[in-house]
């Protein structure tokens, strides 16, 4: 990820040592979920997607975060990788709905999770703070019933 920082500025942090620690000490919080996002052919890391934050009793809902390695940018691989987060969030993980949090500049993550069924539901105006600024974000979101009628219609 570190390679990659050119791609992911502005929209992420850049990935340092210390990031990585604390994700690692995140793994085994069940309110986490991280995933990398591999391709079958050789194994190659091509991306990450993390659920976070996830809510259970009547809310069952999680935050979605994300970013792909810039040597396989605009290949799929992201689009294949979170078709499979979705299933095992909807399934495996029992979560209602997942929201995605995206400056609106970001036209790529934008593309990403529209292709995957997500729907705008609005906008946060200094959202989140990144790279010392905060900044703007939309507010993009999917429910599981939203997922389960798309799978059906593409069959």
């Amino acid at each position: 990820m570190h390679e990659s920082r050119e791609l992911h500025r502005p929209w992420l942090a850049a990935a340092t040592g210390e990031s990585f620690e604390t994700l690692l000490r995140h793994v085994e919080d069940e309110r986490f979920d991280p995933m990398l996002v591999c391709r079958i052919g050789d194994g190659a890391i091509v991306g990450f997607i993390n659920i976070s934050e996830i809510v259970r009793g009547g809310f069952q809902s999680a935050f979605l975060g994300y970013g792909g390695v810039a040597a396989y940018a605009g290949q799929g691989y992201m689009s294949e990788g979170l078709e499979l987060v979705l299933a095992r969030a909807f399934t495996e993980l029992g979560l209602h709905r997942l929201e995605a949090n995206i400056q609106p500049g970001n036209r790529a993550s934008i593309a990403l999770v529209q292709g995957a069924g997500f729907v705008r539901e609005g906008f946060s105006e200094r959202y989140l703070k990144i790279a010392g600024r905060w900044r703007d974000h939309e507010r993009w979101a999917i429910r599981a019933e939203q997922w389960r009628a798309r799978r059906r219609r593409r069959r």
